[in-house]
């Protein structure tokens, strides 16, 4: 074989693997193109995050998820969580989502974790009141409030408040505790008009806590008190005028002359002289 011969041959199999290595290559990129166009990115936590938790660089992640699967509030960079405070537990591989955190605007974490329309009220408790010690950082309970009735010293207990959340037991806002701790105070989360309820029910009697069921969140309907009916009354009865009196003059033999005198139902005969 020629040295001519040779050297088209390896030129020619130099650009058959410049053509293949460079097809290669476009194709990659497209395929890199097309899947980053359909992905974005998602923060999750990278642990679990109790309730009343500050967010801190480690406990999160950052991952690629595909468009449209993500919810609307998630966040695409772990440094805008950083710093907010879990107002949910969140396990691990769980979504941050803005729904679920709050903002730290200083001061305590707890104070981050009640709403814009809410206040934070302590209860003091005992191992009774305080639902033998099962009540945990973002339980739901109801209050009862329990006071004297009378000179009899019978009492009335009625349920004064429902479906509060617990914000805190004693100073302990997090949730990383499964088993009852007997406390010594409660903080509920609850309007200010409910906050006024609860401050008087304090002064007249005794309160008591119930824990409620997670999925229960209904409440029991107000009572409305109905108006009394109004009797109809009768329909007026046309007072029916008596007949006016009609003379009937009767002549009669004499100076006198006999007129009778007709009013209604009665008559009366009597004389007139002329």
């Amino acid at each position: 074989m020629s040295a001519r011969t040779l050297t088209l041959v390896a030129f020619s199999l130099i650009l058959g693997l410049g053509a293949a290595w460079m097809a290669n290559n476009w194709l990659s990129a497209r395929l890199n193109a097309s899947t980053d166009d359909n992905l974005q990115n998602v923060v999750v936590a990278n642990v679990e995050i109790p309730f009343g938790q500050m967010v801190e660089a480690q406990h999160v992640t950052v991952v690629r998820m595909p468009k449209g699967t993500a919810p609307d509030d998630a966040f695409d960079a772990s440094d805008k969580v950083v710093g907010k405070i879990a107002t949910f537990t969140m396990l691990r591989g769980d979504i941050l989502r803005g729904a679920r955190l709050a903002e730290h605007l200083g001061g305590s974490t707890l104070a981050s974790l009640i709403e814009a329309n809410k206040r934070a009220v302590s209860v003091r408790v005992d191992d009774v009141v305080g639902v033998g010690g099962f009540l945990l950082p973002g339980n739901r309970v109801d209050v009862l409030a329990t006071k004297k009735a009378g000179n009899n010293n019978e009492a009335e207990s009625k349920t004064i408040l429902e479906d509060l959340r617990v914000l805190a037991v004693d100073q302990t806002a997090s949730t990383d505790k499964t088993q009852p701790v007997v406390v010594r105070a409660v903080t509920l989360e609850m309007s200010s008009e409910e906050a006024e309820v609860l401050v008087k029910a304090q002064t007249e009697g005794k309160l008591q806590l119930a824990l409620r069921n997670p999925l229960n969140n209904q409440k029991k309907p107000e009572a409305v008190s109905k108006p009394a009916a109004v009797a109809e009354a009768p329909a007026p009865v046309a007072a029916v005028a008596p007949a006016p009196a009609k003379p009937v003059v009767r002549r009669s033999g004499g100076t006198g002359v006999g007129v009778t005198i007709i009013r209604g139902t009665e008559v009366e005969a009597t004389k007139v002289q002329l």
